[in-house]
């Protein structure tokens, strides 16, 4: 099994590697929101090219990536296929009685590039900072310290449960058990996934009162410095320039 680890290569040396975690974090973010809300398709396709370039100047490996986007397309997959038959407008053809519409096919794929170049670019601003280089920036842009803490927590235990649901899952295999589509099969997952629950409560519990016993009260402390450099303003302008140029590019369609 594979583990989630999205910053598998944030030791590589590239610009976007070195850019302040910090900015980065603002700077994509405005990126996402701004691009999300973008009604042309045309230019939709431009910013998802554009994202692209930016995972290319990332380094990140296209493999790696794409095997990390499948997920979130996995779930957006689905309004791809519905859209042309829920929304209603100019019908291109029928199929068993049901009209597949211009509009419904165009905001399908609108809402489907739309999705990967944000899916993209958050996971090129994941990939290229180390996830406690990117909690600290969370701390440093004033975050509520109780969502940087369950993000921090979240992300380092997932492994965990990982490795408890391997074990279990090797143990049960190792006695005979064979996942079928029956009955038997979903009470046993049911089963495993009650004592990850069960186990995942007990060791809460045991890790609070040891951060506790070691003197954690919830408050965020780290002695991590960041300096904004001149590249950093620098690519903050180019990034936020490309934002406005594609805005008024559309509004210039209309």
């Amino acid at each position: 099994m594979k583990y989630p680890e999205i910053d598998k290569y944030a030791e590589l040396d590239s610009v976007i590697h070195r850019f302040d975690p910090r900015a980065k974090i603002i700077t994509f973010t405005l990126l996402i929101f701004s691009f999300v809300f973008i009604e042309n398709l045309g230019v939709a396709f431009l910013t998802l090219l554009f994202s692209f370039f930016i995972l290319l100047l990332s380094k990140i490996p296209l493999g790696f990536m794409f095997d990390r986007m499948k997920p979130g397309l996995i779930f957006v997959f689905p309004f791809l296929v519905i859209m042309p038959f829920a929304v209603e407008g100019n019908v291109l053809f029928s199929i068993y009685g049901l009209n597949i519409t211009y509009e419904g096919v165009y905001y399908g794929i609108l809402v489907f590039v739309r999705a990967a170049t944000s899916i993209m670019f958050a996971l090129t601003m994941l990939g290229t900072t180390k996830m406690d280089v990117t909690m600290k920036s969370l701390y440093s842009l004033k975050v509520p310290a109780p969502l940087v803490q369950t993000l921090m927590f979240s992300y380092r235990y997932v492994f965990v449960f990982i490795d408890e649901f391997i074990s279990m899952w090797t143990a049960m295999t190792s006695k005979g058990f064979k996942l079928k589509a029956n009955k038997h099969s979903l009470s046993v997952v049911g089963n495993i996934v009650g004592m990850l629950l069960v186990r995942s409560c007990e060791r809460a519990e045991r890790v609070h009162h040891s951060m506790s016993s070691k003197g954690y009260t919830g408050e965020s402390r780290t002695i991590v410095k960041f300096k904004m450099q001149m590249t950093d303003y620098c690519l903050v302008a180019f990034l936020v320039g490309i934002a406005l140029i594609f805005k008024m590019y559309e509004m210039s369609l209309l």
